[in-house]
């Protein structure tokens, strides 16, 4: 594939990248390309109305009304970007090199997927009143009143971001459900026995979890449950996840995979010239873990884009290959996971799962892998650093909570 039109320069003059998608992914494509040296012209297109925004605080510093936003601090003017707003992408046209929209066609020459990804609706619930979905500035500012007013609040699935709604809604004094289809909450995330220990904390935040609980059907006021249950809800709260926002790519010749995401390649290139894809949106192909991975998680559209960047702006190849991360906070806990782990790996606890801090070791022969850390931000970052450099480790210590996880270094 050429990135490079014979007769311009490296640094991009007389080039256009246009980024589609104006979150975290599109929004630091933008910035990197301006910080490695590009001088062409730099396009953002947002289907959003709203200056283009972080997402985290929205679950909570946003939803109680402790921050009015979440606007990026990021000069667009000064650094030469072209904001279009409320701009909302309809197709793609690769042997054309242009993007369709409804106010016209815009031309590239070379183009970064960022649309991220979008939440699943729940069967049967469009179009009922007071249920809501937890993925833009809309939604939360939508959700805002409805925990000033102390509704009964039904949350369906227990990901999340379903747990750290229900930790911002009792932080606000409302009585929360939380109904779950799997037998734990993270099921999709985290093996039983690390995930089950976490069903505590929703009782113990006075919160109720309902696990091996479906949703029949959702009514003004009220959720009826598969089992004939009826739950109050002055509102209903949907996160049963996300899936890549790539509906527009049909009949695009773009590559998408089992989720519909954009199959991108160790360099973040799709399957069509002169187009990348990042973020939420695209899987890519993990030496490190000899597996495809699809990470719908912030830090992965804050490193990504550096990639694309490099990539479009200089002559030598930049692989992506990096250690995933992801933070939560719920009910009183700061979570946090690095890495990758598969069903086969070993799983070594380090500390006890019934007390405020722990930390989850998964391992591969005798190197980690990946680790869930539960307050213990020093395993992480020391965990971190073990993961990244393939470091081996002894497991007698690495499974002793008194010791430096450093000290388990073989």
């Amino acid at each position: 594939m050429s990135e490079q039109t014979p007769g311009q320069d490296a640094g991009g003059e007389g080039r256009r990248v246009v980024v589609v998608g104006a979150g975290m992914a599109g929004v630091q494509t933008a910035v990197a390309l301006r910080e490695q040296g590009f001088t062409g012209t730099v396009t953002l297109l947002g289907a959003e109305p709203h200056q283009p925004y972080d997402r985290p605080p929205l679950s909570k510093a946003v939803l109680l009304g402790k921050a009015e936003g979440s606007a990026f601090d990021v000069d667009f003017e000064a650094l030469g970007i072209e904001l279009r707003l409320g701009r909302e992408v309809l197709g793609l046209r690769p042997a054309d090199h242009e993007l369709d929209t409804a106010e016209g066609p815009v031309p590239y020459d070379v183009l970064v997927l960022a649309t991220g990804a979008e939440p699943i609706r729940l069967p049967g619930a469009d179009g009922v009143p007071g249920v809501h979905l937890l993925r833009t500035l809309d939604d939360a500012e939508r959700l805002r009143p409805v925990l000033a007013r102390q509704h009964d609040i039904v949350v369906v699935g227990a990901g999340w971001i379903g747990a750290e709604f229900a930790t911002a809604a009792r932080e606000a004094g409302c009585a929360v459900t939380v109904v779950e289809a799997a037998d734990r909450p993270l099921a999709g995330a985290l093996p039983a026995e690390v995930a089950a220990p976490m069903a505590a904390w929703y009782a113990d935040a006075g919160a109720v979890l309902r696990t091996h609980t479906r949703v029949e059907r959702v009514e003004p006021g009220a959720v009826v449950l598969d089992d004939g249950t009826r739950l109050p809800a002055g509102a209903v709260v949907v996160g049963i996840g996300a899936r890549p926002a790539t509906g527009w790519l049909a009949d695009s010749g773009i590559e998408l995979g089992a989720h519909r995401e954009v199959v991108a390649d160790d360099r973040l290139r799709t399957s069509v010239p002169d187009v990348y894809a990042v973020g939420d949106c695209a899987s890519f192909p993990s030496g490190r873990y000899g597996e495809r991975l699809l990470v719908h998680h912030w830090d992965n559209a804050l490193q990504g884009p550096r990639t694309v960047a490099a990539n479009i702006v200089g002559s030598t190849p930049a692989v992506y290959d990096p250690v995933p991360y992801f933070w939560s906070e719920q009910f009183g806990r700061f979570v946090q996971y690095v890495g990758h782990h598969a069903s086969a790996d070993t799983l070594l606890w380090r500390g006890d799962p019934a007390t405020p801090a722990w930390t989850a070791c998964w391992l591969r022969g005798d190197r980690m892998v990946a680790l869930l850390a539960v307050g213990r931000p020093r395993d992480l970052a020391q965990g971190r650093r073990l993961i990244e450099s393939g470091t081996p480790v002894n497991p007698g210590p690495l499974a002793d909570p008194s010791l430096p996880m450093k000290a388990a270094v073989a």
